[in-house]
């Protein structure tokens, strides 16, 4: 049997974004209604002040905050009530020293005033108004230019667009955006066992776990799933499958196959499909090891064989695939949370060891709880709440080692 010359996560991964450079990263003009969820292609500056004009925080008095000095809950100052703000108005007038107006949220400061004092700390007195509270410039007012300023960054490329984001765009008057168009994926499971889960299987059947499991993996982290489809071992099959799959997608992803067991022909497969073929078979990685990275020159097409067992299969998907999609698209990679390893948890001499963990709040810090499991048991997985990484040259951690926990 032939041993397997692995590279570690680092060297795979400078190997692929090598390859991958040579895409021409496409984008789509949408609106920003349909906008939810996509990455921002270019940096957006903004065209105008977010407030525009100086408008209240609060419901109440727009006065001048000098007026106030000395006012409290039993001495209050009295102010002569101008006028009152119109809401979506431009406000005309201007305070006085000795005046004060009425404004509700979001209307117009009038000119001369400096602060807004809350409704609940004033009282009408006749023609004034009490005011029982005394006020700092600036207090109850948002000015104009506060929130964003006219040529600020208002949002960086590869941002995903939340509500928050389609908020801060409707705010700036922009109403379309551009955002990048996600690069297709095919997904191809291999194995004479495996059928549709909803198929009842007969005995040394199994349902196919990985179509479903990766591509929804894939759409989370912004992939667009082109198909999925399930291959026996037959290499001629999955060859003609590879092939097809090339003229359709920027990256093929076949699911099985990729160890020297006596039906694993992924790798041949990979190299009669794709010129110059395989440059990665085996990764310093525990679960993981017999993954293959490929690519094809003619077809701009990146190719991967991902271990058969779904764990390892998803976990090398994230490590590879989805960094792959943080450094192309200029993406913030998932949140990390910081936490201390419950119990003492051993390396794997010589290779990465991903290690799934679930994550408990103890007081005002988290605890990671390894969730022990073959990478063929995908409970192992649905357990967990994310994963920690122990490097190739680390024995292993003791009880109560600071981690960071990527989310799943």
């Amino acid at each position: 049997m032939k041993l397997l010359t692995v590279d570690t996560i680092e060297e795979a991964r400078k190997k692929t974004i090598n390859f991958s450079s040579n895409w021409k990263l496409l984008s789509d003009d949408i609106r920003i209604y349909q906008a939810a969820g996509r990455l921002i292609a270019r940096d957006i500056y903004a065209p105008c002040d977010i407030p525009d004009f100086d408008r209240a925080t609060v419901d109440g008095y727009a006065l001048h905050a000098a007026d106030t000095i000395g006012a409290g809950e039993g001495i209050p100052v009295f102010l002569k009530h101008a006028l009152s703000v119109t809401m979506g108005r431009q406000t005309d007038f201007s305070i006085s020293s000795g005046e004060c107006a009425y404004v509700p949220t979001g209307g117009m400061i009038p000119a001369g005033a400096d602060a807004v004092v809350m409704v609940e700390y004033c009282e009408i007195a006749g023609r004034n108004v009490a005011v029982y509270e005394a006020a700092a410039a600036g207090s109850g007012i948002a000015l104009a230019g506060e929130d964003v300023k006219r040529g600020d960054l208002l949002l960086r490329r590869g941002t995903l667009i939340r509500p928050q984001e389609a908020g801060a765009l409707a705010a700036a008057g922009i109403v379309s955006v551009e955002v990048f168009s996600p690069l297709k994926i095919t997904i191809i499971s291999t194995g004479d066992e495996l059928v549709p889960p909803d198929s009842t299987p007969r005995p040394g059947e199994i349902r196919d776990i990985n179509s479903y499991a990766l591509k929804a993996q894939a759409e989370g982290r912004g992939y667009n799933v082109a198909s999925t489809s399930i291959i026996p071992d037959d290499e001629d099959a999955l060859e003609a499958a590879i092939r097809e799959a090339m003229a359709l997608s920027d990256i093929v992803v076949v699911s099985g196959g990729s160890s020297q067991g006596e039906k694993d022909s992924t790798a041949n497969a990979i190299n009669r499909a794709a010129k110059p073929g395989v440059f990665t078979h085996g990764l310093a990685l525990k679960p993981g090891k017999p993954t293959i990275l490929g690519w094809d020159e003619k077809s701009k097409t990146l190719l991967t064989g991902l271990p058969g067992h779904p764990v390892a299969a998803m976990i090398v998907f994230e490590l590879i695939f989805g960094w792959l999609g943080d450094e192309l698209f200029n993406r913030p990679p998932p949140f990390a949370v910081p936490a201390r390893v419950s119990c003492n948890v051993p390396g794997a001499s010589g290779r990465m060891l991903c290690q799934p963990v679930i994550l408990h709040l103890d007081g005002e810090e988290y605890t990671a709880e390894p969730v022990f499991g073959k990478s063929g048991m995908i409970s192992t997985l649905t357990r967990a709440d994310g994963y920690i990484l122990i490097d190739l040259n680390k024995e292993g951690l003791k009880k109560g080692e600071s981690v960071m926990v990527h989310l799943l």
